[in-house]
């Protein structure tokens, strides 16, 4: 029995998944929107104020330059918001694009801590810097 018709099984599971790596490496990475929107709901302020724990806004946003590079902070709350040096009024909405790959820490009155870190991840180029994208974007989804 030659080894191809023994192990033909395994060979083309095998195939299929280099296949699929492969594409999830080269495809292009593709959004409707460049912006990565949060918003804090109406009664923020009166929550934090009475001690409830507000978990509204992640302590941490992950975005990605040439792909979700610019943070957009809606505040539908009946007070003002701010964030780093900018106050956010009541019904509007504040964007910031970012332009570098770093970390970022703001002060933020949406945060029980009083502070809100956005990481800026560098565009992920073709091959493993994408696939290692990709499976860092999935894990953070899967984590919650």
């Amino acid at each position: 029995m030659s080894f191809v018709r023994r192990y033909w099984l395994p060979l083309l599971l095998f195939s299929v998944l280099v296949d699929a790596v492969l594409l999830i490496a080269f495809i292009p990475i593709q959004y409707n929107s460049r912006e990565e929107v949060f918003e804090i709901p109406d009664g923020t302020w009166a929550n934090r104020m009475a001690g409830k724990k507000n978990e509204i806004l992640p302590q941490q946003v992950h975005l990605t330059l040439g792909v979700r590079d610019i943070l957009v902070l809606r505040n539908l709350d009946k007070v003002p918001q701010m964030f780093g040096p900018t106050l956010i009024m009541p019904n509007q909405s504040f964007k910031l694009p970012f332009e570098l790959a770093s970390e970022y820490q703001f002060a933020c009155t949406a945060h029980v801590s009083g502070q809100m870190t956005v990481v800026v991840d560098p565009e992920p180029t073709v091959g493993w810097p994408r696939l290692q994208w990709r499976i860092k974007n999935l894990a953070r989804w899967i984590g919650g």
